[in-house]
């Protein structure tokens, strides 16, 4: 078996392990914050040992080109986050709401007396 079948490449930058729908940045980046192959496959059951140090392998035999993908995603990521922080969905400005006005309601009640 080729290394590259272990992988979906769906578009330039979404690669992810063939017959799961998780992306290689997502073992990646556990084994680069210091994760060992056998902690990643404990952490993504469904994943075997062998799937996850094929994505390490395949990173360490094609190192500048992943490394260039996994910082357009970070990238990405954090520009989709501005985006959210900067216009958030309806949905999530009710959250909002509704925990600032939870927080505003402890503010305005005080301690409590355990005693009373």
């Amino acid at each position: 078996m080729r290394l590259e079948d272990y992988f979906d490449f769906l578009t330039p930058d979404d690669i992810r392990l063939r017959g799961h729908r998780i992306g290689i940045e997502t073992i990646l980046f556990d084994y680069l914050d210091g994760l060992t192959p056998e902690e990643i496959a404990l952490r993504y059951p469904t994943l075997t040992l062998e799937e996850v140090y094929a994505t390490i392998t395949y990173y360490w035999r094609n190192q500048a080109p992943i490394d260039a993908y996994l910082k357009a995603l970070e990238a990405y990521d954090a520009r989709m986050l501005r985006e959210q922080e900067l216009s958030p969905s309806p949905a999530a400005r009710r959250l909002r709401e509704l925990v600032q006005a939870r927080h505003e309601a402890a503010r305005c009640s005080g301690p409590r007396d355990a005693t009373a």
